[in-house]
């Protein structure tokens, strides 16, 4: 009977603290641009990368002290098709597609509490060793908080990269007002076909999302293959 009227009487267990994360500062306007890149009506390309050469290089490169990551090969890449596919270097306006001459590719960089979009300027002009030091740069700096407003400003074309992630492929959300964005996953082994023998090799998957407002579904791929191309027959000026 006491041990009863304990169990009616004692206190109800205290409620868990309820835990939350504001949408404000740095994750709200995380938030607010991609509540905006959300509704953009977008499309995704999806192709599979043989790295045989890029490795190849990047090993000859290491050999004589110089590192260079995968992303830097893709920038290279990317930014030299952006030229070939102007459509693609593009913002997206109230009632027109803004074409822009320069190349300025803004490069994803993960921080502890977000995201963050630094841009490398002209990048169709600058060789893989300048790209790789840039972006080096560019995410030390975004992540000690040391840049200046217009270090994210000016952009026409994103990259963000998973490659140190399980992920292999991932379709991103577009930046806007640029109107496409690539996404890179990790490289993986995978048995390929050359020469008729089935041979393992590097492969990455490279996911191209694209506003079809502002580019249609055929350029958009021919944009895609030539970046492909540049990977896999290495080729870097």
């Amino acid at each position: 009977m006491a041990a009863s009227v304990a169990a009616e009487t004692a206190s109800p267990a205290a409620a868990p603290e309820r835990r939350t994360v504001p949408l404000t500062g740095l994750r709200g306007a995380i938030a607010r641009n991609m509540g905006q890149g959300w509704q953009v009506p977008r499309v995704a390309h999806s192709v599979d990368v043989d790295l045989t050469r890029v490795e190849a290089l990047r090993a000859e490169r290491a050999a004589a002290g110089d590192k260079l990551s995968v992303n830097a090969f893709v920038l290279h890449a990317v930014a030299q098709a952006l030229r070939a596919h102007p459509r693609l270097n593009a913002l997206m306006r109230e009632k027109e597609v803004e074409l822009v001459d320069d190349i300025n590719i803004g490069v994803a960089v993960a921080l502890d509490d977000g995201l963050m979009v630094p841009v490398i300027r002209q990048a169709d002009t600058k060789p893989v060793a300048a790209l790789a030091a840039e972006t080096r740069q560019l995410a030390e700096g975004a992540r000690a908080g040391a840049l200046t407003g217009g270090a994210y400003q000016r952009g026409t074309f994103t990259v963000t990269n998973l490659g140190s992630t399980p992920v292999d492929r991932f379709s991103p959300i577009i930046n806007p007002p640029q109107v496409a964005i690539l996404g890179v996953g990790r490289t993986r082994q995978q048995a390929v076909v050359k020469d008729g023998a089935i041979v393992a090799a590097p492969v990455v998957n490279l996911t191209l999302v694209f506003d079809h407002r502002a580019v249609d579904g055929y350029p958009a791929a021919l944009f895609l293959g030539e970046i492909a191309r540049r990977l896999e027959q290495a080729e870097f000026d």
